[in-house]
């Protein structure tokens, strides 16, 4: 019976050792999952320490503090402060003696390609996604991709994307169209050889034509006038070289070519926008002195419908009188063109008068249609 007896003592003891070590093990397990867990949110939050900081310019642990709580970080400002004392052991940073106290990139700290953002970055890359792709080319918008949806993911969970994403918009300020759909192939295609100085050979429908014409153009410039996207360029089959304006939708192929795309001379694109040349010429104004660019013009309003160009100007050296009977008198230095028409009959009845004649004319003439 003794023996016996120790011999299932022994057996529950070597039970009880088994279980013990099963237990310790789990324990062990646990325990290195949550320091696994731990250490991964604190190398992802001191990472997002790192991308606060700037070249030559301080940037305050408070500031800090606050993006990382944006970005979705429950710490307190002392683990922040723990984090970069910590990090400048590692990294070339540096602090200031100021109050408070401000952190910097050191000035010889090697420049690095870091996949990482800050809120600010994520939210330029977000809308720069959300406005400006439909402009940029193709060689570009491939490095850019990453980034796009870096900052995605950066704002995802972000209180910014509460903040401000989803709380700022751009709005046309006139009836908001449907884009006409464009030939991916020819975009991509005009945009590389505008890129690279190219001359491209193109096939181009006209609005007034039903067939494709073909021609060889010189890409100059790029411009978005509303939802629609206009090349100008020149044909190499005019001698004069006259700047022509093509809508992308309208192009059916494009075939890029090795020739170097030929620029007119002294061609700045700021100066040809002011000239008013997208603005379309008006069958009418285009009979005035230079096509009436730059022309003073007059406007008779009502006070109701002149009262925003009180606020908005036409121009810098615009005047506004206010007449005895509450209308209003707009003087201004204006390019007259199609576009000028078109805004001008918005305001309908608000509209008293025009001057030079021809301009009210123009405004009046309902008849008229764009070629």
């Amino acid at each position: 019976m003794t023996v016996q007896k120790s011999t299932e003592q022994q057996a529950n003891a070597s039970t009880i050792i088994d279980t013990n070590i099963a237990d310790k093990g789990i324990a062990d397990t646990e325990s290195d999952t949550v320091a696994s867990r731990h250490g991964a949110a604190t190398t992802a939050r001191q990472w997002q320490v790192l991308s606060q900081l700037q070249r030559n310019r301080w940037v305050g642990t408070t500031h800090v503090y606050e993006q990382l709580i944006l970005a979705g970080f429950d710490i307190s400002l002392r683990t922040v402060q723990r984090d970069l004392n910590a990090l400048a052991k590692r990294f070339p940073i540096e602090k200031n003696n100021a109050n408070p106290q401000g952190w910097r990139w050191c000035d010889d700290a090697p420049l690095q390609s870091l996949p990482h953002m800050n809120l600010s970055q994520a939210v330029a890359f977000n809308m720069v996604e959300a406005n400006l792709t439909q402009l940029l080319p193709p060689a570009i918008l491939d490095e850019l991709f990453p980034w796009f949806d870096l900052a995605r993911r950066q704002l995802k969970d972000s209180k910014v994307t509460h903040s401000w994403i989803d709380r700022v918009r751009i709005e046309p300020a006139t009836q908001p169209l449907i884009a006409p759909h464009i030939d991916l192939n020819s975009k991509d295609n005009i945009y590389h050889a505008l890129f690279y100085q190219l001359q491209i050979n193109a096939c181009y429908t006209r609005s007034n034509k039903t067939e494709a014409s073909k021609y060889i153009l010189n890409p100059i410039a790029i411009i978005q006038r509303g939802v629609v996207i206009y090349l100008l360029a020149t044909r190499t089959d005019d001698p004069e070289a006259i700047i022509r304006t093509f809508a992308l939708h309208r192009f059916t192929s494009v075939e890029l070519l090795d020739s170097v795309a030929q620029t007119p001379a002294n061609f700045q694109l700021d100066s040809y926008l002011d000239g008013g040349s997208m603005g379309f010429t008006h069958p009418l104004l285009s009979q005035l002195p230079d096509h009436g660019k730059n022309t003073v013009i007059e406007l008779h309003f009502t006070k109701v419908a002149g009262r925003s160009l009180t606020e908005s100007k036409l121009s810098d050296d615009q005047t506004v009188t206010i007449n005895s009977d509450d209308t209003l008198i707009i003087k201004a230095s204006v390019n007259l063109n199609s576009q000028l028409v078109w805004w001008l009959r918005g305001f309908g009845k608000g509209l008293l008068d025009a001057k030079p004649p021809l301009l009210y004319q123009a405004v009046l003439d309902n008849a008229f249609q764009q070629e």
